[in-house]
């Protein structure tokens, strides 16, 4: 497929110290994507993603913390990519994937919240929806993807499938069912 989807986070930039679990190797501020395909080390990524400033403590503690708030947020989102033209559009800042599911709402007229600076934005041009990386006084000049309008559910599809198979990555990673069920919730992996 010329055009890929794919759920990402956002690598965190370390603090004083890293998390007291292996994480994976990848520069701060660069996209983990997410599937089935993660290792332990990439699930623990998510995982420091996840806890952010709370993540201090032994693993079974900041899990814990994490089963008990209220709502779980993760920097990241969608990042659309167009392999023919190698356009890449990412999520901006202060983007959560816990939104991705409102990019359905295109298909009615609306447009998810794809965070700020650089402000990507989604236009609705026929039959084609444009994703641009600035959408604002930049956006002749961004990077852009298109993607044909009956393709976006099939896309969403995938997404649904690549985070549901990574919940299997972090059950086997965190041992903790608890942990799974309340990512699961935020992130409205399951269901319709």
């Amino acid at each position: 497929m010329v055009i890929s989807m794919h759920a990402v986070v956002e690598v965190p930039w370390p603090g004083a110290d890293r998390p007291p679990w292996p994480v994976a190797d990848l520069a701060p501020g660069s996209w983990l994507v997410l599937g089935g395909g993660c290792s332990g080390a990439q699930a623990g990524t998510f995982v420091w993603a996840l806890a952010g400033a709370c993540g201090d403590g032994t693993p079974e503690e900041v899990i814990a913390g994490l089963v008990a708030e209220e709502a779980l947020i993760v920097a990241g989102g969608l990042r659309v990519a167009d392999s023919r033209t190698g356009a890449v559009v990412t999520p901006g800042c202060c983007a959560g994937l816990e939104d991705w599911r409102d990019w359905a709402t295109v298909l009615d007229g609306g447009s998810p919240w794809l965070g700020h600076s650089p402000d990507p934005a989604v236009e609705v041009a026929g039959d084609v929806i444009r994703v641009w990386q600035d959408g604002g006084a930049g956006r002749r000049r961004s990077a852009r993807v298109d993607i044909p309008r009956a393709d976006l559910p099939v896309l969403l599809d995938g997404v649904q499938r690549d985070l549901a198979a990574f919940l299997e990555v972090l059950a086997g990673w965190s041992g903790a069912p608890a942990l799974v069920r309340a990512v699961d919730d935020a992130l409205r992996i399951s269901g319709p």
